[in-house]
């Protein structure tokens, strides 16, 4: 599986406790954040980023208006300890979406 560096920084973010939101508006614009742990201001994620990591399955949200979280799914917390080489355990949407 092919991840970009922006990719992969998003799913290393979340595994190391970041929070990622889509923000939607009352006139249709929706924003994907990502919250650090520090207080730092939220950075800006491109949605195609989002889609890209969610249609892959390594992430999922918990579909909540107006602010959904994403978190890791099990593919995606697979994929995190790829990454790091961590047997850590990162926060995960278990049981919000089926094995992929």
């Amino acid at each position: 599986m092919y991840l970009s560096p922006i990719d992969a920084r998003i799913l290393l973010a979340l595994g190391a406790g970041w929070t990622l939101k889509s923000h939607r508006y009352l006139d249709g614009t929706k924003t994907y954040k990502l919250h650090s742990l520090d207080g730092t201001p939220p950075e800006t994620v491109a949605r195609e980023h989002v889609n890209g990591l969610y249609n892959a399955g390594l992430i999922d949200s918990n579909k909540k208006f107006p602010a959904a979280t994403y978190l890791l799914t099990a593919k995606g917390q697979r994929v995190y300890h790829t990454l790091t080489g961590s047997n850590g355990q990162p926060l995960t949407a278990i049981g919000w979406q089926s094995e992929m």
